[in-house]
């Protein structure tokens, strides 16, 4: 999965012949999972027309301020537009554009959205060869760098001109290469190495039956999701779970008992930064699993039941460097109970949800939780989707661990 994946790229256009490569520039970043939407100068339109690419972003493209043929129109929010962006792209930048940009000149929506935008700004020159090595174009890429713009290097070729040199703007699938190796450059666990275990464990009574539970993995998977998109490479260790997951930077262990998750979790938990165990795994087991199927009676069936192995407390005793977090689930004097585990297991921080609370615990999209760290500090989160709750959770931690190191 591309760090791209469900990100707001904003792509500006401007008046290049290089201009007609954005549209395969859209559709990559849409391959990738993106939402794009473009701005267009008002000159860009003579190299590719907005209808082109509305149709491959599946955005309307903005070009002007407001339509002066629809006296009704809205007026297109430039600050809306910067403030939409997780990422901006101008490209190709021209040498007219990089000097407004680079000197505040303000006078098309483009250049009012870069002016107004919080977000990380790419941009792509593409000119002709004496244009690009001219002084004041490379004052304009010195000034625009300083301002923390990032600068997409110019290849050299065959120019519109018939020169050959520098000035070339970089290929669609060389830019969107650049940008995916800058983001995760900058990641804040770029480099770390992430624990997570998820889903239920299955004791066995016999060889079809089994003492289980109703967790679905959802909780675990979501986090292991969020690790991988701060740039951890991430261990996840899941019991039996339809959840599936799509990441290079994820290795998933399959693993069915709690002897196997004890045993998985141990082998890797020596070479982590962080471990997370989310997993819902059984308290007991059938201190004797038939080797056949226990045939149907007449007669109560009686089950001796023996203590798991406790993977959240054994790892708690050797942890040297790890941050180590746990869940709890409760129904009853959850905080009593959720800050009572975290002592006893030696833990960084604890999760805690309560089946007291709507929409939170096993099954569901959603999920409530408070964060309690080993100071007994509190800090609790509405009720929202797995997804945006995993995010949470991995922005908590790196603050935390970010405090540790420093």
């Amino acid at each position: 999965m591309s760090i791209l994946k469900e990100k707001k790229i904003l792509l500006g256009i401007t008046a290049g012949i290089a201009a007609y490569k954005t549209a395969s520039l859209v559709r990559l970043f849409i391959k990738l999972g993106a939402e794009v939407k473009v701005i267009m100068t008002p000159a860009s339109k003579n190299f590719i027309t907005p209808l082109t690419l509305s149709t491959l972003s599946k955005n309307p493209v903005h070009s002007t301020f407001y339509s002066k043929e629809d006296e009704n129109e809205l007026w297109n929010n430039h600050v809306d537009l910067g403030l939409w962006a997780d990422y901006m792209l101008i490209a190709p930048a021209t040498a007219n554009t990089l000097s407004k940009m680079a000197n505040g000149t303000c006078d098309n929506l483009l250049l009012a959205t870069y002016l107004s935008s919080k977000c990380p700004v790419y941009f792509a020159p593409a000119m002709d060869l004496d244009m690009y090595k001219h002084p004041s174009s490379i004052e304009s890429l010195n000034k625009l760098q300083s301002f923390d713009n990032i600068l997409i290097p110019a290849t050299s070729g065959e120019l519109a001109s018939g020169l050959i040199g520098e000035g070339r703007m970089a290929e669609p699938e060389d830019i969107v290469s650049f940008i995916e190796k800058d983001i995760s450059s900058k990641l804040p666990l770029k480099g770390k190495k992430v624990l997570v275990t998820a889903g239920p464990t299955y004791e066995a009574i016999d060889p079809v039956r089994f003492i289980g539970n109703h967790s679905s993995g959802k909780m675990g998977f979501a986090i292991a999701s969020a690790a991988a998109n701060l740039g951890a490479e991430v261990f996840l260790i899941s019991g039996p779970s339809n959840q599936q997951i799509k990441h290079s930077l994820v290795h998933r262990v399959d693993v069915v008992s709690a002897e196997e998750m004890y045993d998985a979790s141990h082998m890797y938990f020596k070479d982590v930064d962080i471990a997370i165990l989310s997993a819902a795994v059984a308290d007991y087991k059938p201190k004797n699993s038939a080797s056949e199927k226990i045939k149907k009676t007449d007669t109560a069936l009686e089950l001796s039941l023996s203590p798991t192995k406790d993977i959240l407390a054994s790892l708690g005793a050797i942890k040297k460097q790890q941050y180590l977090v746990g869940f709890a689930l409760e129904t009853n004097n959850e905080i009593e109970n959720a800050k009572g585990k975290l002592k006893r297991k030696n833990l960084d921080a604890i999760i805690l949800n309560s089946l007291q609370d709507k929409g939170a615990g096993f099954a569901n999209d959603t999920n409530k939780i408070t964060i309690i760290d080993k100071e007994l500090n509190e800090k609790a989160f509405k009720l929202k989707s797995k997804v945006a709750v995993a995010k949470d959770i991995m922005n908590e931690i790196v603050n935390r661990t970010k405090k540790q190191d420093e």
